[in-house]
């Protein structure tokens, strides 16, 4: 008998509910709404393994925040979100173009509920223009194919792109490494790289267990050690002060907390951003 599974149609989208998708964990540890039991089920497994499952997913929300405040400031006004997860504001582009109306952002996912709420993430500053690319992170050909990335960024000048809190779920079998070298070799000098990554450095024993849960719902997660996240800016230039645990990288660009920053260990996922090397295009 064929195995059956438990799908979910939304504006013509197949969201294939019976399993989990990392987006949809995401948004129930973020405390959303548009996540399935597939999703919550796995969401719980994973806070018996950690019952701090929950901080990664806000710090990474502030440091994309930050991240992306700090590029503006850069002058940077054209970003490329790959792994952009489901709208919850403020989103880059009401970060940027808050600095710079004019702002572009492409947002990249592959999660079929993050199409079906893609309009929330193309309402910008009517100075400025949003996009959406339904592609997976490994499918970089599509991604820099793109009609939608060439109409809406111009790829002469610096582009500011995002990957955060997408690289762990990528194995070492797909070589995220060559994935990002690729992307960045098509961004022109003056481009930027900010990215987040788990790590087991602190709790390895807990965050395995973690990753054994997704990897039994089919979904691959792998933590990595700070040497091994720090491979992914080869190449390129650090901005201060380098690659850290998400708090520490430049908290004054953050909104003030409403309680202490959270330990090393329990947020346990490090964040940077680097500088392609070279002259920007004018």
């Amino acid at each position: 008998m064929a195995e059956q599974h438990e799908t979910t149609v939304v504006t013509g989208v197949d969201l294939r509910t019976d399993r989990p998708h990392p987006a949809r964990v995401y948004d129930y540890l973020l405390g959303g709404k548009d996540n399935f039991a597939a999703d919550r089920e796995a969401a719980r497994r994973g806070l018996q393994a950690n019952p701090d499952s929950r901080i990664p997913p806000r710090e990474n929300r502030l440091f994309l925040r930050r991240a992306v405040r700090f590029l503006a400031q850069q002058g940077i006004d054209q970003f490329l979100d790959i792994g952009t997860g489901i709208p919850s504001a403020p989103n880059v582009h009401h970060v940027a173009q808050e600095i710079n109306p004019r702002s572009r952002v492409v947002y990249v996912d592959n999660d079929p509920i993050v199409l079906a709420h893609a309009r929330a993430l193309l309402t910008g500053h009517p100075d400025g223009r949003t996009d959406y690319i339904d592609a997976d992170l490994r499918d970089v050909g599509t991604i820099l194919g793109s009609a939608t990335l060439r109409d809406t960024l111009d790829l002469d000048r610096p582009v500011g792109l995002l990957l955060i809190a997408i690289l762990h779920f990528i194995g070492d079998d797909h070589d995220p490494w060559t994935l990002v070298q690729r992307l960045m070799a098509a961004l022109p000098p003056g481009s930027y790289l900010a990215l987040s990554h788990l790590t087991g450095d602190f709790r390895p024993e807990a965050w395995e267990q973690v990753a054994q849960v997704y990897r039994r719902q089919g979904v691959t997660m792998q933590v990595r050690s700070r040497p091994v996240i720090e491979r992914f800016f080869a190449g390129l230039e650090p901005v201060g002060p380098g690659l850290q645990i998400l708090p520490a990288w430049r908290p004054e660009l953050g909104d003030p907390r409403d309680e202490p920053a959270p330990a090393d260990d329990q947020v346990s996922v490090y964040g940077g951003v680097a500088r392609k090397p070279g002259p920007a295009a004018d």
